[in-house]
């Protein structure tokens, strides 16, 4: 399909709607209006019961289990990325970052979205980003491993609410609400492919509710999928005239020369997760709850391919070593609420969370210990990586009549958390001289156990003092055992201007503190040319190069915003804000000790070795990255929602949809780096630019849902704003790599054959449209360098590398 022809379709879609925005469209043929979104109780940002989403006084969106299922493949990433523009993922993270999916809110980091079920803090992954692009530092919880069947909806906190929640919530919360059903279910099978033939997926899913006893009620989910590798990759210049040198002869023999190299695509996945979420009511109004989610998955992430000259005697062809993840995830919840003395409410729960990660490296080999001793194995074990989270929570509540429109809600509350990490060492095969290709194993100064605890106290206090007028006010103080304490603020209203119109507003200030990850992470990356260490911040080789150890970010918000009503079907919702963070953590770009060959900065190499990290011979270029309070910057922006819905007799009905946001992102100061690495700055030109360009300047999403009878078609234009990046081989020569705005139509068609099964076949990405290609300049620039260069489109790009992907699903409700 042409540009201009999908800008008519956008632009006609738009038109059709009246300019109505939704993120909630009704569910199956016979749904309620979405405009009832609005009417959903809302646990999230507030400490109020009963209050609904249309009356909130912070910008909250609400996605039902429906809008969720309707994605094409069952993940709650890629969910939310189709229905929240201000949510991004990442399109193809390296190393190991490719076996986890990342994505942010707001432009923000990851770490800086704050995930909830059912109101209790998540884990955070064990796998953290260290790829230097626009998700690196994320160790946010993996998503992907809770099941979609299992969500009753999601509330969407698109606010700051560190002071009501308290780290990680600076760009805004997402609260998963599962199902709390005792009868019926569901049954699901799907399955697709990319348009290319590659990324074959399958899956399928079941839900279920029971009621084990009178007052009780249980209800589980198991999902199982499988998504196969896709291969996006460029041919590589390393093995093609003139490049190719006389060593490597024999590559052209290689299968599928000279796209020997097929790193640039997904990782294989194969997973399984469960849920259950229960509870029962005991005498006098008390509940005891619980809920418990687990994950396994198998994941395999394609490394750059090793020329035939690398070990010939073990690989005549050449090699590409495959990075391989076989994690586990688990986390529960118990809980007992009820009301006390007084009329005090109250909710004491505690919740574990653990993530292990047991990495491996396969059809590789350690070429130094081939070499040396004529022999080696193809696989290897690299290690482990672990995170763990305890929060033990007591929140307290009562209203109070004091005279107000409305009582005054008064919430107080305690919580107590310990924070675990780890990285355990690789087998000796693994380290040896260097290490295995592709991933050397983490060695024994890697390893190490990490541990934080930290106590909270909250104060909330929220009321109408007139009829019109709605407060909220929040204080947090937080203590850590490793680096201090924390005391935050937030103050939210609402004016009810008319029945039909409010304004609303909050100011606050938040922090962040570092993940253990990112204060401890440490590992070596190795390419065929290159060799890099993540230094620890809290490592004493750190010092040698005059880098502090990490401290907490510190932030303040402000938004301001109106809600309208205009019509009888028609609800609207616009806030613009700004989130200005300072000493924010961002991982550096590279700080070489050699670089081409040449030395750059002596104290780097140094600390290398200080920090007990072995390099592989040959490399023509060595640094290190670190994690480092870098610099301030400052987002500014605004999201619009609005509903609007409307039968047309005959025709069926129509559910019309729109959502928006505009995001820049500024870096308004750079720390100054020490002199230890000689005029290297740890926030470079492609540093900077992943902070500022790399978000979408504006993300429009358009739909139209359409129901007569049995058949339900959805349609969705999803316009990406501009992007771009810096990129550079020496660190003086910059290239611009720009992504133009797209358009993107997803389209799903549902036909309810029998009361209880339904078929839906669709598209995401009907028309095949993919990113801009990098810079040619750049990708010269590489070759003529002996640079592995395969990518051919930015690795974080909002709309993925893969082009059109199209499914069929078959779903069975009782």
């Amino acid at each position: 399909m042409s540009h201009s022809l999908r800008q008519t379709t956008a632009l006609l879609t738009l038109l059709s709607s009246s300019y109505a925005l939704a993120q909630t469209p009704a569910a199956d043929p016979g749904a309620t209006d979405p405009a009832q979104s609005f009417d959903t109780v809302i646990i999230t940002g507030t400490r109020q019961a009963g209050l609904k989403a249309a009356d909130s006084p912070a910008p909250i969106q609400i996605l039902d289990a429906a809008t969720l299922k309707r994605s094409g493949q069952p993940d709650l990433i890629q969910a939310l990325t189709q229905n929240v523009p201000a949510f991004t993922s990442d399109a193809k993270g390296g190393d190991a970052a490719a076996l986890t999916t990342a994505a942010r809110l707001r432009g923000l980091n990851p770490n800086h979205t704050l995930i909830l079920i059912n109101g209790k803090r998540r884990h955070g992954t064990s796998n953290v980003n260290v790829t230097g692009g626009a998700f690196s530092g994320g160790a946010s919880a993996d998503l992907g491993l809770i099941p979609l069947s299992a969500i009753d909806h999601i509330e969407v906190l698109q606010d700051g609410a560190a002071a009501q929640y308290g780290s990680d919530a600076i760009a805004g919360v997402i609260n998963i609400i599962l199902k709390r059903n005792d009868q019926g279910g569901t049954v699901s099978i799907g399955g697709g492919q990319y348009y290319d033939g590659d990324g074959t997926s399958g899956n399928l899913s079941a839900n279920i509710g029971l009621k084990p006893h009178e007052d009780a009620f249980l209800n589980l989910s198991v999902e199982t999928k499988y998504h196969g590798h896709s291969d996006r990759s460029d041919y590589d210049a390393r093995f093609v005239p003139p490049y190719l040198s006389a060593a490597n002869a024999n590559v052209k023999n290689a299968p599928g020369y000279p796209y020997v190299n097929r790193t640039f695509g997904d990782a294989a996945v194969r997973q399984t997760i469960l849920s259950a979420n229960g509870g029962i009511e005991l005498a006098g109004g008390t509940e005891l709850y619980g809920f418990a989610t687990y994950g396994a998955k198998h994941a395999e992430a394609i490394q750059n391919y090793r020329g035939t000259s690398t070990a010939p005697g073990v690989y005549p062809l050449g090699f590409s070593p495959i990075e391989v993840h076989d994690e586990e995830d688990f986390a529960f919840t118990v809980g007992v609420k009820g009301e006390a003395l007084a009329g005090w409410r109250y909710d004491l729960a505690t919740t574990y969370g653990r993530d292990y990660a047991s990495v491996g490296n396969i059809d590789s080999l350690n070429v130094q210990l081939w070499k040396d001793t004529g022999s080696t194995q193809s696989r290897f074990y690299e290690g482990y990586l672990k995170a763990n989270q305890t929060t033990t929570n007591l929140d307290l509540n009562r209203d109070f009549n004091v005279g107000w429109a409305s009582p005054l809600n008064v919430a107080f509350g305690v919580e107590h958390r310990v924070d675990e990490y780890a990285i355990g060492a690789g087998e000796p095969a693994s380290i040896y001289r260097g290490g295995a290709a592709a991933f050397p194993g983490y060695t024994a100064s890697d390893a190490g156990n990490h541990t934080r605890r930290s106590n909270a106290l909250y104060v909330d206090v929220a009321g109408s003092p007139i009829d019109k007028l709605k407060l909220d006010a929040a204080l947090r103080t937080e203590r850590y055992s490793d680096f201090g304490s924390a005391t935050v603020g937030k103050l939210t209203g609402r004016y009810d201007v008319a029945p039909s119109f409010a304004v609303r507003g909050t100011v606050s200030n938040g922090f962040r503190a570092p993940t253990l990850a990112e204060q401890s992470y440490s590992a070596t990356s190795v390419s065929p040319t290159t060799a890099s260490v993540i230094l620890p911040t809290s490592a004493a080789a750190a010092r040698l190069l005059g880098i502090d150890e990490l401290k907490a970010e510190k932030s303040r918000n402000f938004s301001i915003g109106i809600v309208a009503k205009p019509a009888p079907k028609v609800t609207a919702t616009l806030d613009v804000y700004q989130i200005n963070i300072k000493d924010r953590i961002l991982q550096s770009g590279s700080l070489y000790g050699t670089l081409n060959g040449a030395v750059r900065a002596e104290a780097v190499n140094a600390a290398i070795v200080a920090n007990g990290n072995s390099i592989p011979a040959g490399m023509s270029s060595t640094g290190v990255v670190v994690f480092s309070n870098a610099g301030d910057t400052r987002n500014t922006g605004a999201d619009a929602v609005i509903t609007y819905a409307d039968d047309y007799g005959g025709f069926g009905r129509v559910d019309w949809s729109l959502g928006a946001n505009i995001n820049q992102v500024k870096v308004t100061k750079i720390k100054g780096a020490p002199s230890q690495l000689n005029g290297q700055q740890f926030l470079d030109q492609t540093a900077i630019s992943y902070i500022e360009d790399s978000s979408p300047a504006f993300r429009l999403n358009l739909g139209a849902l359409w129901r007569k009878n049995d058949w339900t078609v959805n349609l969705r234009e999803n316009v990406f704003g501009s992007s771009s990046f810096y990129s550079s081989v020496n660190n003086v020569t910059y290239y611009e790599n720009k992504t133009s705005t797209k358009f993107i139509t997803d389209l799903d068609v549902t036909r309810q054959i029998t009361k209880a099964w339904a078929v839906t076949v669709g598209a995401n990405n009907l028309f095949n449209v993919y990113p801009d290609k990098l810079n040619s300049d750049y990708r010269q620039a590489l070759n003529a360098l002996g640079r592995q260069n395969v990518a051919q489109y930015a690795s974080f790009s909002p709309i993925g590398i893969n082009g059109g992907y199209y499914y069929f699903k078959a779903n069975y409700r009782f």
